[in-house]
């Protein structure tokens, strides 16, 4: 049908696609309709063991729960990593619901509110600092409740990830402190009511190119180090971001994640003198939960308009705005996409599978070859576990919410 990488090893009974074992029959069921996101539990935990094995012992993994903050995946890599990430107040809540230790949450973004900042701090979680304005909040709002807040201090670095999908360092940029800027300001914590902890440092991400990801691993540690010595002793704890993506388009190679680690493992190794017992934390979202997800609709009609096959389908970019190549993309481009009840069959033909929207821009997938559909029949939308229903628009037009099952 296809040589992308996702459908390599999919697991296929009777032409049918297998979730974690389960069929998309049961799953239906299950959901109690389509549209729906299935995530599979199995294949995160190999993401987390995988890793494990190819990183440094030293490293600690934490989860972005911005990547996918459904509740029951939180609480799944709660038990399956070092820390959790959050972004906001409510990604907050359902970090402190789960069995993580409050002292390994951590609280990055810009423009966070006062009530998110004393949040935080009556939680005892560690803020990522993100501008000089907001170390000043958080020491009135310290002062207020008499408590010393655990802080980290979110550098944004003079170099950034190339050949990234999105780029969070170097020029002008809304996140962290400039370097530059990082030697003055950490004078201003030697003494006084907050915590310094350590660093914060995120170049980028969804980087499929190795070369790329060494380059900003070296470099960040080389600024770490420039920090560590303008700080005058080693920091508790050193976050080095992530980086990592995973393949969505044909022609995109998985990374060669042992070279990864080896790789970071020499810089460890190169750098002991002065880390001390410095804490290294690898943050990762879409890398750890991306490829365990299944974006899962089903047709509801064939339409033949002037030569080109549509397939209607009751699933859009209401559920998965990223899909339909309007979150980020600048070109669009299909994600993998197959019929899941014929998985095991040839391709017979091209279509572009349309979603229920009142909008040209509401793709699925455009002119791609799939055995033939008929009303009935599941489209699946592959490499749909992060940034699927929570960064999509559901309220638009009024359609069902999307149910989404951990399996």
């Amino acid at each position: 049908m296809t040589t992308h990488a996702a459908f390599d090893n999919l697991p296929v009974q009777s032409n049918q696609l297998l979730i974690n074992g389960q069929t998309l029959q049961q799953l239906t069921l299950r959901a109690g309709q389509t549209p729906f996101y299935a995530y599979d539990r199995a294949m995160i935990r190999r993401r987390v063991a995988e890793l494990r094995s190819a990183l440094p012992d030293c490293i600690e993994l934490h989860y972005a729960i911005k990547a996918n903050p459904m509740p029951a995946v939180v609480q799944l890599m709660a038990s399956e990593v070092d820390g959790l990430d959050v972004a906001s107040i409510g990604e907050l809540r359902t970090a402190l619901d789960t069995t993580m230790d409050p002292q390994e949450i951590s609280f990055a973004g810009p423009a966070k509110g006062d009530h998110e900042l004393a949040a935080a701090i009556a939680s005892g979680i560690m803020l990522n600092v993100e501008s000089a304005g907001e170390l000043t909040r958080i020491r009135r709002i310290a002062g207020e409740f008499g408590l010393q807040p655990r802080i980290a201090l979110r550098v944004n670095p003079d170099f950034e990830l190339k050949s990234s999908g999105m780029k969070m360092g170097g020029g002008a940029k809304p996140f962290g402190i400039d370097a530059e800027q990082m030697p003055a300001l950490l004078d201003t914590l030697r003494d006084g009511p907050l915590q310094l902890c350590g660093l914060h440092i995120f170049s980028g991400s969804q980087n499929l190119r190795q070369a790329a990801i060494e380059e900003a691993q070296l470099q960040t540690f080389a600024l770490a180090k420039r920090l560590s010595d303008a700080w005058g002793k080693p920091f508790e704890l050193i976050n080095l971001g992530g980086g990592l993506g995973i393949p969505y388009f044909p022609g995109e190679q998985a990374l060669d994640l042992p070279a990864v680690g080896k790789h970071l493992q020499s810089l460890i190794d190169g750098n002991t003198h002065w880390l001390g017992q410095t804490r290294l934390v690898m943050e990762l979202g879409r890398y750890l939960v991306g490829e365990a997800g299944y974006y899962v609709c089903r047709v509801i009609e064939r339409k033949e308009s002037r030569g080109q096959t549509y397939l209607m389908c009751d699933g859009g970019l209401h559920h998965h705005l990223a899909n339909s190549g309007n979150f980020g993309q600048v070109l669009r481009k299909n994600y993998p996409v197959l019929i899941g009840n014929k998985a095991g069959l040839p391709s017979t033909e091209t279509v572009t599978a349309q979603g229920p929207l009142c909008t040209p821009l509401d793709i699925l997938a455009d002119k791609v070859s799939l055995p033939e559909a008929a009303p009935g029949d599941w489209l699946v939308v592959l490499q749909s576990g992060a940034y699927g229903a929570s960064a999509s628009p559901a309220s638009f037009l009024g359609h069902p919410t999307v149910v989404e099952l951990l399996v």
